[in-house]
């Protein structure tokens, strides 16, 4: 299983490194050529264009409207993903008990323990590997927007607010909310984890503080997408995978567990005492 999860992730990464090594900074126009810019970006700067024109062309209403209606359409793998990542954090527990007893490092022991694993996930329904697919399947998606607003020099010539969106937000206040916003996303996912490890709490706290830095030094378009887009993120968390919610649900089914183990205790001291009588 994990042999299997780690060809995954290598095939995520290389196919990430190829659709960005076709990308680059240029300008994209209608003259464009290749798949990925002149179908792909084109494309989607165009449809950010034309949602602008409603607003009397206001590019940062369109670049808005244009990253919640991609959030809206990706989320039902969003939703796919959360459910399954989901399962499997309520497995970890039991994926641990199986790596204390199988903990010998021998062949025999490592071949029983994937076995006991693959075992529980099928018991629980949990496909491991099935939880990353959103994933590889969104980010292209993702990268396109984030493309279609760098590349775009139609989108940062205008303005939005106090900004002008080809240009460094002057008083960093989008940096600093799509930084608290990004925070709020990790955290949330994090709260409703049975155990916390290093590498989570890590991220959490050190993914804001490289989106507050990046954003910055880049153009105000940019981090009005990075603000949506993680404002959506954590306000689809909340409403998929309520860390609160789960919290609770996962109390009571301690509650409900640790009732039933007195009871069988209370159980078995009644019949022992009435076989002693």
């Amino acid at each position: 299983m994990k042999k299997t999860k780690r060809i995954l992730t290598l095939l995520c990464v290389v196919g990430l490194v190829f659709i960005l090594s076709g990308c680059s900074t240029s300008t994209v126009t209608q003259n464009s050529s290749g798949i990925w810019d002149h179908y792909i970006i084109w494309s989607f700067i165009q449809a950010i264009v034309f949602l602008s024109k409603i607003f009397g062309n206001s590019y940062g209403l369109g670049i808005i409207l244009f990253t919640i209606i991609i959030r809206v359409i990706l989320l039902p793998l969003m939703v796919y993903q959360m459910k399954s990542m989901r399962k499997t954090t309520e497995l970890q527990p039991q994926l641990k008990a199986l790596q204390s007893k199988y903990s010998t490092k021998d062949m025999e022991t490592q071949n029983k323990l994937r076995a006991e694993q693959q075992k529980l996930y099928a018991e629980a329904g949990v496909n491991p590997v099935a939880g990353c697919l959103p994933m590889v399947i969104q980010m292209p998606i993702l990268i396109a927007l984030y493309q279609a607003i760098l590349r775009s020099e139609v989108l940062k010539s205008g303005t939005f607010l106090w900004m002008k969106l080809g240009d460094k937000d002057p008083y960093f206040i989008l940096p600093i909310l799509a930084a608290i916003f990004t925070y709020l996303t990790s955290k949330l996912s994090m709260m409703s984890q049975p155990e916390k490890n290093g590498m989570t709490t890590a991220m959490t706290y050190g993914m804001p503080i490289f989106i507050l830095i990046t954003a910055v030094s880049l153009p105000s378009a940019l981090s009005l997408y990075w603000v949506i887009g993680n404002a959506f993120s954590a306000g689809q968390t909340l409403l998929i995978s309520n860390p609160f919610k789960i919290n609770r649900e996962r109390e009571e089914k301690k509650k409900v567990e640790k009732d039933k183990k007195r009871a069988i205790e209370k159980a078995k001291r009644r019949a022992y005492k009435s076989k002693r009588k």
